[in-house]
């Protein structure tokens, strides 16, 4: 193996590329050609977008801002960011799942919501670290926080309206974020997926009944024994219908996912703060409690008191 020649020895005393021309010094370099790609490769970097640029650790990494000294207010703030990350591609993902059944491509539909599944477990998981917060841990800096809660999640809110759970009054929590107010009233107005995918049934040749399909879609979807029957008839014969089967087991796993997500939530808060009220005005506990018999998909879970009478 060759040794390094003297001007490689001076360049890489002065080149701030130093530390790309070590490995000829350890022996791991054979030729001229090799130290000079290894440089081109650190003056490329130099050139070009690296890690930290793509990702803007800098701005990503210096958003967290304790208000108090006290140790655990990093854990807090990071699990509810992480939370706003992962919201962010759940959306991302549901619109273009609505997208694709719009265009009547249930496959790719079925990959987005797939992906949102697996998100869902990222959060629900998520909770057991943030349960590692004890009751007087968190009572040292809870009153720092004012009146600032998830509840104020625009994200979430998006998230649940897309899902179906439409409630126009839960914008006015908005109302001092007028371009946060204006996303949602403009998603309160969109289909949800449910609507989506009952439309897609329709165009299917389904007796999805008028009055659903018409219906005032800034309003929540309710139970439909029209409805129900539809799913009756894709139930009863799945190898025939397969893709629109599948497609009802999804939003099936779906909303068993998001409804666990609720539910760990419901109790790491009870774990931490009891039944005190929550720091955004709500009752805490009981109002949590009462999310959980929201359901968004009423006929697919109807329908299964029907199968096999």
């Amino acid at each position: 193996m060759s040794p390094v020649a003297p001007d490689q020895q001076d360049r890489s005393a002065t080149d701030p590329l130093a530390a790309n021309l070590r490995p000829v010094e350890a022996g791991l370099i054979d030729t001229a050609a090799d130290v000079e790609e290894a440089a081109d490769s650190g003056r490329a970097l130099i050139r070009d977008l690296d890690y930290a640029g793509y990702l803007h650790l800098q701005r990503l990494l210096s958003a967290q801002e304790p208000l108090t000294d006290h140790h655990d207010e990093l854990l807090f703030i990071v699990i509810h960011q992480a939370t706003e990350l992962w919201l962010k591609l759940v959306v991302h993902e549901m619109r273009s799942a609505q997208e694709h059944l719009r265009a009547d491509e249930i496959g790719p539909a079925l990959k987005r919501l797939a992906r949102v599944k697996h998100v869902l477990r990222q959060l629900i998981d998520q909770w057991a670290v943030l349960a590692t917060l004890t009751p007087s841990e968190y009572a040292e800096f809870r009153g720092k926080l004012g009146r600032s809660s998830g509840f104020q999640s625009v994200q979430y809110r998006e998230l649940e309206f897309l899902l179906g759970n439409k409630n126009k009054a839960m914008i006015a929590v908005f109302d001092h974020d007028q371009a946060a107010a204006d996303r949602l009233r403009a998603t309160l107005a969109e289909p949800s997926l449910y609507d989506d995918f009952l439309d897609l049934l329709a165009r299917r040749g389904y007796d999805v009944p008028d009055r659903v399909l018409q219906r005032d879609r800034t309003a929540p979807h309710t139970l439909d024994d029209g409805v129900t029957a539809v799913f009756g008839r894709i139930y009863g014969a799945p190898e025939s219908q397969w893709d629109v089967y599948e497609t009802c087991e999804e939003l099936v796993d779906l909303e068993d996912s998001f409804q666990t997500w609720r539910f760990r939530h419901l109790k790491t808060v009870e774990r931490i703060i009891g039944f005190k009220p929550g720091t955004g005005g709500s009752s805490g506990v009981p109002f949590l409690r009462r999310a959980l018999d929201l359901t968004f998909f009423p006929e697919l879970y109807a329908v299964r008191a029907d199968i096999g009478n």
